[in-house]
């Protein structure tokens, strides 16, 4: 049996760590080729030393790690990755990384025609059209791993997108779904961390506290499947059982429902077309008997309406949005500056800047240096 060629990058984050749990036990038909992470230099010696991959890449480091076997070529530095990809090829392309840093790999694997395992949504946020233009051009295929766009995929396959009236992206509300809106100010990034449902990294829980990642969900959803602004509506979900829902125009509906546990949609896009078998926690309908769906608060969440408006100014917006949105996550995450100034100040920098057309890669990275650059000096600025 061919073993399918793959390649985990951000191997000691989350979703990196899930996917090679996964793959460890299916390594009759998974060969794990490339390994990268960010610094953390002694998990990727440990996961190099049990997958023995033809390579791995420290993306914040510099030297070649003691104890790294002299089979495995090493990579490092800012295009490390990159050149990690070339020298391995692999077939599907796990990509994990997080925030803006992710999105030259996604580019490199589109552009040679290999399958994306996408769970760095930063990508399409930040260049959706480009990187739309070229899976279209090198007949590559973007598999979502968020949960929501995992679930939305499933619920069209055998159908046309071009029938759906709408989508329905859920989502927990985070920590704070009932908490007082007057105390807001006073939120401290360990209650922040503190999400009800999923277990994450720092950057995607602080963005579920704030639903800016629910916002960028939105513009994901509308690179992924082609839908217009008016065909997407966000819930709020506080189970996390319902991942996604389609409205088709005949007046059917249809949901991928599941217990929170990010190992189903990774192996998912891991083994599509084939849905592998997996000794996971059996779904018990009666325990879940009622599902609770809400609106979303527009004053409580006012990042979901940013991003319809990231949507209709177009251009190089989305690659703002994000840039300023990393920069105030870590600003709160360091104590530098309040909850409610997250998404307040990613707003100004969209609004006060005039949308650029994306011509391609280039264009991008500009807009990401003048959203950071923009948000840094609003950062002192009451909101």
């Amino acid at each position: 049996m061919h073993r399918r060629r793959v390649a985990i990058l951000g191997s000691s984050g989350s979703v990196g760590r899930n996917a090679l749990q996964l793959l460890a036990t299916r390594l009759d038909r998974f060969e794990v080729v490339a390994l990268a992470a960010h610094t953390a230099e002694a998990e990727l010696l440990q996961q190099a030393a049990q997958f023995h991959p033809a390579a791995v890449c420290l993306a914040g480091g510099n030297g070649r790690p003691a104890g790294l076997p002299g089979a495995t070529a090493f990579h490092a530095g800012a295009d490390g990755v990159l050149a990690l990809l070339a020298q391995t090829r692999p077939e599907v392309v796990l990509n994990a990384i997080t925030g803006a840093a992710g999105l030259p790999a996604s580019e490199w694997t589109l552009r040679a025609g290999r399958t994306l395992a996408l769970a760095n949504k930063e990508s399409l946020v930040m260049a959706g059209s480009h990187l739309m233009q070229l899976a279209g051009a090198s007949g590559a295929r973007i598999l979502p791993v968020d949960s929501e766009h995992c679930a939305i995929f499933q619920c069209l396959q055998g159908n046309d997108a071009r029938q759906v009236r709408r989508i329905f992206l859920t989502g927990s509300g985070g920590p704070f779904r009932t908490r007082p809106l007057a105390s807001f100010a006073a939120i401290t990034p360990a209650e922040a961390l503190q999400h009800p449902t999923w277990n994450m990294g720092p950057r995607i829980t602080i963005g579920s506290a704030t639903m800016m990642n629910k916002a960028f969900e939105v513009l994901e959803a509308h690179w992924l499947f082609g839908l217009r602004a008016d065909q997407i509506e966000v819930l709020v979900h506080p189970q996390s059982i319902v991942h996604s829902m389609v409205e088709f125009q005949d007046g059917s509906m249809l949901a991928q429902l599941g217990l929170p546990d990010m190992r189903v949609p990774i192996l998912y896009c891991l083994g599509w077309p084939e849905r592998l078998p997996f000794d996971f926690q059996p779904f018990d309908p009666a325990r879940f008997a009622r599902l609770e769906f809400e609106p979303v608060d527009a004053a409580r969440y006012p990042a979901v309406g940013l991003a319809f408006e990231t949507l209709r100014r177009g251009g190089d917006s989305g690659a703002v949005l994000n840039a300023a949105d990393e920069e105030m996550t870590q600003l709160f995450l360091t104590g530098q500056t309040s909850f409610v100034a997250i998404t307040a100040n990613v707003a100004r920098a969209v609004y006060e800047r005039t949308a650029r057309p994306v011509h391609g890669l280039d264009d991008v990275l500009a807009a990401d240096r003048e959203g950071r650059r923009a948000v840094r000096a609003l950062a002192t600025t009451p909101p």
